[in-house]
This record gives C-alpha cells, sequence and structure tokens, in this order.
C-alpha cells in the first residue's frame, strides 16, 4: 500500500492525542492483542511526546486466551486476583490519573466450538471483579479508545476470497478509509464530523422525546420508551475535569438511554454479533415491560440465551443508538465481524448497562438514583445491530407529537 508508514504514523497519533487525548503526566494503560504490536508501538512513542509521564502495556495473546479457556478449570479463570484491580486503580487514583486505549485485532471466531456457557460465566466474572475500574469508563471518569488494526484471521474472514496478504491490505485501506485517516488531515475531518453529530444530538434533545418506534420490512416492531431525563449523546465525550476523548474510533452514533421498563416489541438483528470470539448470526428478541422474554437466533442461539441470562439487567437494555444505513462504514459493503465497526454502520441496542452520563446529572448519581430514573444495570454492555437499509423511526414528543426522525434508514431531523 502507498504510503502505508505514513498513513499508520497519523492514525496512531489521531488515536491518542485525539481519541485518548493524552494528558501531561497522565499514564496510559494499553490493553494490545500481539497481532496489534506495529500500531501499539506507535501510540507507545506518539503519548510520550504528547507529554504522558508513563505507558504501560497489557498484551494478550488470542492462542494462549484460547487454549486456557478450553484447558483450565472454571473455578480458576473465575478467579481474579485482588491485584489485578489495584493494578487499574492505583494509576487511575495517581497524580497525573490514567487514561486506557483498547487496541483489537481480534480473529472473530477465536472461540469458535469452545463451551459458550463457560465462556460466558468467565468473562461476567472477570467483569464483576473489575467492576470499580469499569465505572471509571463507564462514567467517563477517564478517558477512553478503542481503536483496531487487522489482524491475519480477521482479514481472511472479512475477504475469503482473497490471499491472506490482500486481504489484510484491503482491511488496512478500508480502516484507514472509514476512520477518515485517508484523506490527509484526520483531525479537521473528524472535527466537521463530530459538529455534524453534535448538531442531531442537540435536536434529538430539542424534541424532548418520550419513546422511539422501529419499523423496517424484516419484521422489527419495537417501542422504545426513554429514561427520565435521557439525554441525546454523539461520539465526543469528556472526562470529569472536562478533557475532550472520543471513545470509539470510528463512529457515527446519536444515542441515550432507554427506561428499562418501558421497551415492547420484536426486533431482528440485521448483522451477526460477535460475543466472546463466536458468532451469533440471525438472531431476534422480543420484550415485555421492558425485558426480553422471547428470543431466538439462526446460529449460536444457545451462545445468545447465556449472554441473556448474564444476570436479570442483561434481559434489559441500557443503550439505544441512531446510525444512518448512508454511514460509511456501511457503504464500504463489508461485513466486518467486528462490533467496533458494524456497530457504525447500522442503528443498534444494547443488552446490558446504561452509561450514567446518558441521563442528566447521572455521573453524580447513586445506583439507586438512576435505576429510579429507569437506567438498566448490569455487569454487560454488549452492543448488537438492528438498524436495516428501510428502516422507519418515529418519536413521540412529551408533548404528543408525533415527529419522523428516520426515512428509509436515513435522517430526516
Amino acid at each position: 500500500m502507498e504510503n502505508f508508514d505514513v498513513l499508520l504514523k497519523k492514525y496512531a497519533d489521531f488515536i491518542v492525542r485525539v481519541g485518548c487525548n493524552v494528558q501531561p503526566q497522565q499514564t496510559l494503560i494499553i490493553n494490545a492483542s500481539l497481532e496489534a504490536a506495529p500500531l501499539a508501538r506507535l501510540c507507545v512513542r506518539s503519548a510520550f511526546e504528547a507529554g504522558a509521564r508513563d505507558v504501560r502495556v497489557d498484551w494478550s495473546d488470542s492462542a494462549v486466551s484460547r487454549a486456557r479457556m478450553e484447558l483450565a478449570s472454571e473455578e480458576t479463570l473465575c478467579e481474579v486476583k485482588p491485584y489485578v484491580l489495584r493494578s487499574y486503580l492505583d494509576y487511575a487514583e495517581s497524580e497525573g490519573g490514567a487514561c486506557v486505549l483498547h487496541l483489537l485485532a481480534d480473529d472473530p471466531e477465536s472461540m469458535a466450538g469452545l463451551d459458550g456457557g463457560k465462556i460466558s460465566r468467565v468473562n461476567a466474572a472477570r467483569r464483576k471483579a473489575l467492576m470499580p475500574w469499569r465505572e471509571y469508563t463507564m462514567n467517563d471518569r477517564i478517558q477512553w479508545c478503542i481503536a483496531a488494526m487487522p489482524s491475519k484471521p480477521w482479514a481472511k474472514k472479512i475477504f475469503p476470497e482473497l490471499s491472506e496478504a490482500d486481504a489484510v491490505e484491503k482491511l488496512w485501506q478500508l480502516i484507514f478509509d472509514v476512520c477518515r485517516v485517508s484523506g490527509g488531515d484526520p483531525v479537521t475531518e473528524w472535527q466537521s464530523h463530530l459538529a455534524r453529530l453534535d448538531e442531531l444530538g442537540k435536536k434529538m434533545n430539542a424534541l424532548d422525546l418520550e419513546s422511539l418506534h422501529f419499523t423496517s420490512s424484516n419484521g422489527t416492531d419495537l417501542t422504545v420508551g426513554l429514561a427520565d431525563g435521557a439525554i441525546w449523546e454523539s461520539a465526543g465525550s469528556k472526562n470529569e475535569k472536562g478533557v475532550p476523548f472520543l471513545p470509539n474510533i470510528p463512529t457515527e452514533e446519536v444515542f441515550t438511554a432507554p427506561h428499562k421498563d418501558r421497551v415492547e416489541g420484536i426486533v431482528y438483528g440485521t448483522k451477526p454479533y460477535n460475543y466472546n470470539g463466536q458468532l451469533i448470526k440471525g438472531f431476534h428478541v422480543t420484550f415485555k415491560n421492558g425485558r426480553i422474554e422471547e428470543y431466538g437466533a439462526e446460529e449460536n442461539e444457545a451462545l445468545l440465551g447465556e449472554l441473556l441470562n448474564t444476570d436479570e439487567g442483561a434481559r434489559h437494555i441500557g443503550e439505544v443508538a441512531l446510525v444512518p444505513a448512508s454511514s460509511p462504514i456501511n457503504r464500504s459493503g463489508a461485513l466486518f465481524y467486528n462490533t467496533l465497526f458494524d456497530e457504525n454502520a447500522a442503528c443498534h441496542i444494547a443488552f446490558g448497562a446504561s452509561y450514567p452520563g446518558t441521563t442528566a446529572g447521572g455521573t453524580a448519581l447513586s445506583k439507586e438514583e438512576l435505576e429510579a430514573r429507569g437506567m438498566n444495570q448490569s455487569t454487560l454492555h454488549e452492543d448488537v445491530m438492528v438498524g436495516a437499509e428501510d428502516t422507519e423511526i418515529t418519536g413521540l414528543c412529551r408533548d404528543g407529537r408525533t415527529v419522523q426522525i428516520f426515512k428509509g434508514g436515513e435522517w430526516v431531523l
């Protein structure tokens, strides 16, 4: 690929300086798979150049992770030593604080064929043990960002007809394109893009919506009531000190919090969902009084059940996000088999926890106060894609008006 090294450096700098927005004297914690090492190394240098006090890299390896999940006992895997949590909190609580970057380069089916129930229980135990650290990101107390680079298995999954080398190159080009790196000045392009998303968020907030109604020809007929004090947010966030950051690269969404008890109807998934390294395809879920009472899937239905049985909150949704069918990711025509990208190709909902910041003043509220507003609580937050090319969305305003929001899969505001 022409100018690959230049584009990769530009991508790394954008991730660190805009995505994480590393501040002087902060420690950057990078979680990266071994396959992401070339990008991680550039991010380390970029962070120090931005004034970071230190950069810590926690490496993972998909083959080792699979072997442990297959061969170690569930009891062993569910035991999370106290030092693991402290190793994060010590940085977050230290002078200068911390921010965190997750670099993905996964095999979409890294855990295929293993016991889905075991995987779900092990991951749920880890999420529970690390909840005090997760609350730093769920409440935007620190900057956090997720980005990705190709791995050979991931690229071949998307482009099976190509050679391994050609598939990786094509996936790199796609990532550079949808992340607005190819154009020459990603910072300027993202400033314009974020301004558009902010404008849509303001328009949605001005409507003072009570609920949304989704329909599409695949059978989706879903009414999503919104949490009390729900706020529509767009891609950019700010930490508790007012430092801006970009949690997901790329991102195309405007999102808010549903009321956990006010969701009714049926919704069909429009893209396969990668959960714990296994794909759930052709799924649907049916809600009654906010709770999923019935579900099914063409592939890995049992795994979907394991997800929904993680805890009671996993049977409710904590996010509803609007993404037009004309998003760059959807226009690319590629199915990424990766939620970071696929969620930005289609409207989506999230099984599990609400983000406190999507209700007015929510980051300062207790769990009990958040629950009183209808904000969902769970150890889980899993985005699944439900938007289609013909998705229609209408909104019911609190003053009784009905407003068209999406028509033919596109914004009409």
